[in-house]
């Protein structure tokens, strides 16, 4: 088997692709599920807590209000956006950690599968 150039070439498959056969697998489609699954709601979370602030200071004074003394809601509230910032990045680092491991798993499962396992 060769895979100069992601290209499979072996007997009985012509020029199927190393990638063609991953993605092709149930655990590639299972990672990918499970990929979006947890990308996509924090994506929307994100953005609708990043635009919330802009939006809600410009046509509302909901956060024109005093929170603490002087300081008023939009100010606590553009803190909270770094704290979100923070934490949406070290839950995503750390998932991203283990879907890391899984792709591995996969691509070894896969040279294995093929009868190489340089």
């Amino acid at each position: 088997m060769n895979f100069e150039s992601g290209v499979k070439k072996s007997e009985g498959d012509q020029s199927s692709t190393v990638y063609e056969r991953v993605s092709e697998s149930r655990s590639f489609k299972k990672l990918i599920r499970e990929r979006k699954k947890f990308i996509i709601p924090l994506t929307v979370f994100f953005l609708l807590f990043y635009f919330a602030l802009p939006v809600l200071t410009s046509y509302s004074t909901i956060l024109n209000s005093p929170a603490v003394g002087e300081i008023s809601w939009a100010w606590v509230f553009a803190f909270a956006q770094f704290i979100m910032t923070w934490v949406l990045c070290i839950v995503y680092v750390k998932k991203s950690a283990s879907f890391d491991k899984q792709s591995k798993r996969i691509i070894d499962e896969q040279l294995n599968e093929g009868g190489n396992t340089q």
